[in-house]
């Protein structure tokens, strides 16, 4: 005899309820097959993926829309990705986007200057897939609630100065 509630919500893994959908994801990398890689695992996100192919593209990218998160790789002609990291984290409209560095380089050299560039988080390559998709559903959580965080204060703001 089973004791399970048919009126209980089904289980899920912690985050799984966060709907991405409405969320934009910036992929930038130089090579065309770990882009097409990378879009194939987070399609069954359902948000929108877009693509650059190195830094340079990757900033005018961030000028036209800016991303709730980007998946950036670090060695890229024009710009490299540590490059492109310190300069979206200097602007204060992107400071807080986060950022997923993804890269070949395995060295803890490596980690380090992608921390001190200003990344979220490290993926090496060859990507686990469940280990990205687990870590670009929590950082877009937190880009979300940022945004929420951010719409908030300013509706308040709005309320108080008007009010």
């Amino acid at each position: 005899m089973s004791n399970t509630n048919p009126d209980a919500p089904s289980p899920r893994a912690p985050g799984q309820d966060f709907d991405v959908s409405a969320c934009n994801v910036l992929l930038v990398d130089d090579n065309e097959q770990n882009l097409e890689l990378l879009l194939a695992y987070l399609e069954e996100l359902g948000c929108t993926l877009r693509t650059a192919a190195d830094g340079l593209e990757a900033l005018g990218a961030v000028a036209r829309q800016r991303p709730d998160l980007i998946l950036l790789d670090i060695m890229m002609p024009r710009m490299s990705g540590f490059q492109a990291c310190a300069k979206i984290k200097a602007d204060p409209a992107t400071a807080d986007v986060p950022i997923i560095m993804v890269t070949a380089l395995n060295e803890v050299s490596d980690a380090e200057r992608a921390v001190e560039s200003g990344a979220d988080d490290f993926l090496t390559k060859p990507v686990n897939r469940l280990e990205l998709i687990t870590r670009v559903r929590s950082l877009l959580k937190v880009s979300m609630l940022q945004r929420q965080l951010r719409e908030t204060v300013a509706e308040l703001k709005r309320y108080t100065n008007g009010g």
